[in-house]
């Protein structure tokens, strides 16, 4: 299999979709809080020209597993 830029950010974009939801699966688990905390970050730029305006939101919730998550992905992405 070639390997290539988009390749990269599929795999990283599953690891991020597969750890969110096994933090959301583990979250009633008061042992393993500290694995399923999030930090939410957000981006929101936004313009107002005359003729038109916008406003874009981004928003990631990030726990610890989810960047265990990427890891996985990353490493599986070497193994190809």
């Amino acid at each position: 299999m070639r390997k290539n830029a988009w390749i990269l950010v599929l795999f990283i974009i599953i690891g991020l979709v597969a750890g969110a939801l096994v933090s959301r699966w583990l979250v009633g688990i008061p042992v393993l809080s500290f694995l399923t905390e999030t930090a939410r970050l957000r981006w929101s730029p936004e313009a107002d020209l005359v003729v038109f305006s916008f406003d874009f939101t981004l928003t990631l919730d990030i726990s610890l597993i989810s960047i265990i998550g990427v890891i996985i992905a990353v490493w599986l992405y070497r193994k190809l």
